[in-house]
């Protein structure tokens, strides 16, 4: 059994340096098929990328061709709040330009070089915190960072331990996928297009159930139209300040998250002292209207910034939690933030508040959080397992990519 040595190597030194581009948008032509077009409102909170918002025709590629990263490519953010977050592609992938990407050569591990470059992404982040201007990273400067590798042996060795933590934590994310896809589609049925079951078990709509006439269109008979700023408070964060960040846990420290962290972990910790309060328990829901607007998450467990609303009911209004999470994922919801959002660099969209009104029933809401809640509770529960699936890989991660803790490898002719 042998270490191998470890050097230091530039990222230029590690393959090819590719800097994304944005196929013009006013030629609709450029977008729509099946090329993956990455940008940092992705979510770049997990390793592989899955799908993208958006996705490029031949045509859109063809006017990029030079940016078309193959898969196991690793896509680093460099520009905004949201620097620094690394991802893998795992297919054919174009990126915009606020993204820098290697295509390593093959003296290096992709998913190995993924893990160091999330910890110098981490370096990069920190540094963005320093800078009042929006802080940005170009090609010459993201090139001439540095990493420290072991032989390619020792990097897929290393990489595989990793990788088996990163691997469980997608499992969990997929089964998540597939319950909110599932939970929507039922959300939507009761409360969208109003096939809840009526007295007879039947649909409501399709089998003639009254509709009447609202500011939201036709309704069903019994309902009524509220305003969810009169049902549910709004709850924004608190910004303790840059220089107050620790990017490891001390005593009396929480959990931070801004919105670039909802998709994954907390990327900070805070004195507990200076959040006056503004925590988010497992089952809170929580939604994005500063930066990347629409954002909606559960399962967090700390403090939060200023660029997220906790939601939750007023005293004495029937809204569960798992009702009001469903409820901000769908698409009405959505728009009508996006609607309301300002801003050219970064959006702002705590106007939209005003406007966000739905179709109320107290007793449908009733029946129908019986037959939601198990979900959200499967999903709760999936998140906090890939909290502690997380903090065992980021605990083992600097150790490993350090060699602090080494990994032995079968030397060359050894039978064992």
């Amino acid at each position: 059994m042998s270490f191998s040595e470890w050097r230091e190597v530039k990222v230029s030194e590690i393959g090819k340096i590719v800097t994304g581009k944005t196929p013009k948008t006013a030629i609709s032509e450029n977008y729509g098929g099946n090329i993956p077009f990455l940008t940092p409102s992705d979510d770049m909170n997990i390793k592989k990328v899955k799908s993208t918002a958006r996705t490029l025709s031949e045509m859109g590629l063809n006017s990029v061709k030079n940016c078309l990263l193959p898969a196991k490519s690793i896509c680093v953010s460099c520009i905004g709040s949201d620097l620094g977050k690394v991802v893998l592609t795992s297919e054919p992938t174009v990126t915009n330009q606020q993204i820098n990407s290697i295509v390593p050569d093959e003296k290096f591990d992709p998913d190995f070089i993924y893990y160091g470059m999330t910890i110098l992404g981490k370096h990069l982040n920190y540094l963005s915190k320093t800078s009042t201007a929006v802080p940005i990273i170009n090609k010459t400067t993201f090139s001439n960072f540095s990493i420290i590798v072991p032989s390619i042996e020792e990097q897929k060795a290393i990489a595989h331990i990793l990788s088996t933590l990163d691997d469980k934590i997608e499992v969990n994310n997929q089964i998540n996928k597939t319950l909110e896809n599932m939970a929507q589609a039922i959300f939507k049925q009761w409360f969208v297009d109003f096939e809840f079951p009526n007295e007879d078990g039947e649909p409501y709509k399709s089998s003639g159930g009254e509709m009447i006439a609202s500011e939201l269109g036709m309704i069903p008979k019994g309902w009524e139209v509220v305003h969810l700023k009169d049902k549910l408070n709004f709850e924004r964060g608190i910004e303790p300040g840059s220089k107050n960040y620790s990017k490891t846990y001390f005593e009396r420290s929480i959990p931070f998250y801004r919105v670039g962290d909802m998709l994954g972990i907390a990327g900070n910790y805070v004195d507990k002292n200076l959040i006056n309060d503004k925590t988010l328990k497992t089952r809170d829901v929580a939604v994005s209207f500063d930066g990347t607007v629409g954002r909606v998450v559960t399962g967090l467990r700390g403090s939060y910034s200023t660029g997220i609303r906790k939601i939750y009911a007023k005293k004495g209004e029937y809204f569960p939690n798992c009702f009001i999470y469903f409820l901000f994922k769908t698409e009405f919801i959505q728009s009508t933030i996006m609607q309301y959002a300002v801003g050219t660099t970064i959006l702002h969209a705590s106007e939209s508040i005003e406007y966000l009104a739905i179709p109320y029933h107290e007793e449908i809401i009733k029946k129908f959080v019986p037959i939601i809640e198990a979900i959200f509770n499967t999903i709760v529960n999936k998140k906090k397992e890939n909290e502690s699936l997380s903090n065992t890989r980021d605990i083992l991660l600097p150790k490993l990519m350090s060699g602090e803790i080494r990994v032995l490898l079968e030397e060359e002719g050894d039978a064992s």
